[in-house]
């Protein structure tokens, strides 16, 4: 299943956030006047790299503010923070400092990783602080609306907030715990089949092993697990159906490897076909919400007409389906990988 010839735009552009990509956040509640905007941030003086446990750089960078300014900057961020969780109710964060600001170099929208602390009890959160990019939101909702998970984040203008999705990162996840004999191989190989089917009807790219996380979840008779993208950079910029194939990439052969192991080609088909009956519910239950942004990022340039063009011919040719070259936009081609579930679906 691994392919050589998958290149990814690592400079993809920020996409800006449209007049009418604010009105639909306003709609939906994702708008906030925040007290410090992600230029603010990035206002430090010096900054020094962060080691892992294993003494190897992060790609992290502690930022160094002069102490005046810092003192803004944490309590704009704990603001911030009640915003993101508790609609402004500063209640929240009575007892909680900000421990750490992080800087990452790598990366598109190169966001601050901010570390809050409960200062009763040493428990803490993070939360991102990020460029605002178009695709990436566009990216987001569809994840709220389309995936069996929630996400929260908050817009204002430039700078995008970012709750923190916890859980064990892919890359991690198959060194160290894929193998474990406690955990039934069969539900994994599960997940990363729903996983792959989603991520080509939203057209959520580059869904490489660390770019996802793997939450464990103990129930009465046996562990569940649920994969969730955790980087929505490459939402329907790139123009090689691969990209929105997680099984493609070489880092998550392991669990490409896994569901050719435990998986026959009828249980395959079996869950992708329960994945599909899932997103026509979710369809159904949030279709105005649905067709409010996709009206909006029809408006919207987000990739290149090549791009278009290019992922037109692969979809045509993986689901031998000519109506894929009627398609203009990106968003017409996921409308149109929905309206083929529908019909699947009534089958």
């Amino acid at each position: 299943m691994e392919s050589d010839d998958i290149k990814i735009s690592r400079k993809k552009p920020i996409f800006p956030v449209s007049s009418a990509l604010q009105k639909y956040l306003k709609t939906y509640q994702r708008d906030s006047k925040l007290p410090i905007t992600y230029n603010d941030l990035l206002m430090f003086t010096e900054s020094y790299p962060i080691m892992d446990k294993h003494g190897k750089d992060s790609l992290w960078e502690a930022p160094i503010y002069a102490a005046g300014q810092l003192e803004e900057l944490h309590n704009g961020l704990k603001i911030i923070y009640a915003n993101l969780k508790a609609s402004g109710n500063l209640r929240i964060v009575q007892h909680k400092y900000i421990d750490r600001i992080e800087y990452c170099t790598f990366g598109n929208t190169n966001p601050f990783r901010i570390r809050i602390v409960n200062r009763l009890n040493d428990v803490y959160d993070y939360f991102y602080v990020k460029k605002a990019d178009a695709s990436r939101i566009y990216g987001l909702e569809l994840e709220e609306i389309l995936s069996p998970n929630q996400v929260n984040y908050l817009v204002d203008r430039e700078t995008l907030i970012e709750e923190h999705i916890a859980g064990i990162p892919g890359d991690v996840f198959s060194k160290t715990y894929l193998h474990n004999p406690e955990y039934n191989p069969t539900r994994i190989a599960k997940e990363f089949v729903k996983f792959n089917e989603r991520c080509l009807v939203m057209l959520l790219g580059d869904m490489r092993a660390y770019n996802f996380v793997v939450q464990i979840t103990p129930d009465f008779d046996d562990i569940q697990f649920r994969i969730r993208a955790i980087d929505f950079d490459q939402q329907f910029y790139e123009g090689n159906i691969k990209i929105y194939l997680p099984q493609f990439f070489k880092e998550n052969f392991p669990y490409v490897k896994m569901c050719m192991d435990q998986l026959t080609d009828k249980t395959y088909l079996q869950y992708q076909q329960e994945e599909k009956s899932s997103l026509l519910h979710r369809v159904r239950s949030e279709r105005h919400r649905l067709t409010d942004l996709r009206d909006v990022s029809n408006q919207d340039v987000l990739t290149t007409p090549e791009n278009i063009e290019n992922l037109k011919q692969g979809m045509k040719a993986y689901f031998n389906d000519e109506m894929y070259l009627n398609c203009k936009t990106m968003t017409d081609i996921i409308e149109l990988n929905i309206k083929n579930i529908i019909r699947q679906v009534k089958l």
